[in-house]
């Protein structure tokens, strides 16, 4: 198994992979029972990842205060979070201050597309995408939380997944792709995790081989992700102190002279 963690403890074994496999055979069994992917009360990957992490079942979906956790273990909250991390603010406003609160957080690190026809239901074959996510791209959603990450009672969990997405033809496009509604994901395998436990494994997000400084530009080609994610994740690096940003004004001559600014960034020690 593919295991990208921080630290031992982190470390996921071939029987995490098999109970995972075993986990998912049974959700997603049981909701074909039911007429169908997706047809049970919650997400299918959101089942799947509940169960997992909390195989008892009495440690599932309690009150605490005005909110349900989708886990809570007796002294640790655990919440499953798919996307939309702005949703998640006022639970963690309500949880942290008496609680350690880890939020998982799912990557498709391998997905297939698969295309469901709203008029009969036909399923596509399986498409590869060719797009490997990475504990990287979910910066965009911890953007969202950046003034809880530095908090001592929150931890992130990163679950790398084989999955399946399946997706409505009801875009405005004429393959009605575009603008489609994403309507199940079925996890297929648990691939590895990250871990966050700490402030300082935030700085092992940041490749040993960077020439000091550097810029969003290189940082991107090192960890093999775009200029924008780049830039994404060294602006919480940088909110938490893990590296330090400077400006370098330069000329360059192009119809007469004009003055650029390049960001770079160092690492604090």
């Amino acid at each position: 198994m593919d295991v990208m963690c921080f630290s031992a403890s982190a470390e996921r074994t071939s029987a995490d992979a098999e109970r995972f496999c075993e986990i998912k055979n049974r959700i997603v069994g049981k909701s074909r029972e039911r007429g169908g992917i997706g047809t049970l009360g919650e997400k299918t990957l959101h089942a799947v990842l509940k169960e997992f992490y909390a195989p008892d079942k009495n440690m599932q979906e309690i009150s605490i205060g005005r909110y349900v956790a989708d886990i809570y273990t007796g002294s640790d909250i655990m919440e499953i979070q798919t996307g939309h991390f702005d949703n998640l603010r006022r639970k963690l406003d309500c949880f942290l201050p008496d609680y350690p609160v880890t939020v998982i957080y799912p990557v498709p690190r391998i997905k297939y597309l698969i295309w469901v026809d709203v008029e009969t239901g036909e399923c596509s074959k399986p498409r590869k995408s060719n797009v490997k996510g990475s504990v990287y791209r979910a910066f965009y959603e911890l953007y969202k939380i950046k003034k809880y990450l530095s908090n001592p009672n929150l931890r992130l969990r990163f679950p790398y997944l084989e999955l399946e997405e399946h997706r409505l033809l009801d875009g405005w496009s004429r393959d009605k792709k575009k603008g489609s509604h994403r309507y199940d994901r079925i996890p297929k395998a648990l691939l590895g995790e990250v871990r966050i436990e700490s402030l300082s494994d935030y700085g092992r997000l940041i490749p040993s081989d960077l020439p000091e400084p550097f810029t969003a530009a290189e940082f991107g080609k090192t960890v093999g992700e775009r200029k924008e994610t780049a830039a994404k994740v060294l602006h919480i690096l940088n909110y938490l102190k893990k590296i330090k940003g400077g400006l370098i004004p330069i000329k360059k001559y192009e119809q007469g002279i004009k003055h650029y600014i390049i960001l770079w960034y160092t690492l604090i020690s």
